[in-house]
């Protein structure tokens, strides 16, 4: 309890900071006529489908009466327009005009160009680094109660190239560990795309919400008889959750039934959460050598399970 007033002053001076910064303190958000919580609304309309008054509400958690002027003073600007449901004369949905639409597209840009002023001086590190900060404090501070469950689903075009970039940022930013091993992550990506046998190999991706929060691969090894986990990785949004211990299970679970004998997997000293979940679930260290096959050296270990 005795950090907690550091952290609140800490949370109060960041929010200063961004609510000047991004514009909202202005009488119409970047110069338009429209205030922050105005273009919101506009923007759940643009980014939905059949969108109703209520499901406004509840994604804003704005009062009913407060949505509602706004919603007639952006009716009678000519912004959106409400339609009664065809099947149910009770029911309205919302959508924007060509006039809301055009202002929204011209909005957005706006928005773009002001996030490109903020970061623009910051290097392609530093910007990752960014990155990752703003996932664990949106991590951290949104309730679990809000937040979808975290579905594992079978890979799909574009998943490869999701999961050689974030480790590509992940590693680097962590660990020192870029470029090479973005390379190393391609290399393994393309193989698992080049050599896919659906029968007895798998890729499972984590999402939440429709966003990717993990990863992990269970492949052939070249030993007869013996699977190879690989490219195990758990977002900062998704941890503190077990997910990369689901994703480890799935694995086991798999291989076993596949009729695999062993899985072994190639890990580092340095990723002791990964380690503990490999101890946790059966793994054994089996072997260990240095290697700099990612710019400075490293301590590599081999680890073995037996089903």
């Amino acid at each position: 309890m005795s950090e907690a007033p550091d952290t609140v002053a800490a949370v109060r001076r960041f929010n200063r900071f961004y609510t000047r910064a991004i514009g909202v303190l202005e009488r119409g958000y970047l110069g338009g006529p429209y205030t922050l919580a105005e273009n919101r609304v506009m923007y759940e309309i643009s980014h939905g489908e059949m969108v109703t008054p209520s499901a406004i509400a509840a994604a804003l958690d704005l009062d009913a009466g407060y949505l509602s002027r706004m919603m007639s003073k952006l009716e009678r600007d000519g912004m959106l327009e409400r339609r009664r449901s065809n099947s149910d004369g009770r029911s309205v949905t919302l959508r924007l005009t060509p006039r809301g639409q055009a202002y929204f597209a011209d909005l957005n840009a706006k928005t773009i160009e002001r996030v490109h002023e903020l970061i623009g001086g910051l290097s392609a590190p530093d910007k990752a680094r960014l990155a990752g900060a703003l996932d664990t404090a949106q991590s951290l501070m949104q309730p679990r109660t809000d937040k979808p469950p975290i579905v594992l689903r079978a890979h799909q075009t574009g998943d490869m190239g999701w999961v050689t970039e974030r480790h590509g940022v992940f590693y680097g930013v962590t660990y020192g560990w870029a470029p090479k091993i973005e390379a190393v992550t391609a290399r393994i990506c393309a193989d698992f795309l080049d050599n896919f046998d659906p029968e007895m190999e798998r890729c499972w991706i984590a999402e939440r919400g429709g966003e990717r929060v993990g990863s992990v691969f269970i492949v052939k090894d070249a030993e007869p008889g013996v699977a190879r986990l690989r490219l195990l990785m758990v977002e900062a949004a998704a941890r503190g959750e077990k997910l990369g211990r689901r994703l480890v299970d799935e694995c086991i679970g798999f291989a076993r039934e596949k009729g695999y004998r062993e899985i072994v997997l190639w890990t580092h000293e340095v990723l002791t959460a990964a380690r503990a979940i490999y101890a946790a679930t059966g793994f054994e260290l089996e072997k260990t050598w240095v290697h700099d096959d990612f710019g400075k050296p490293e301590v590599s270990e081999t680890w073995r399970l037996r089903l």
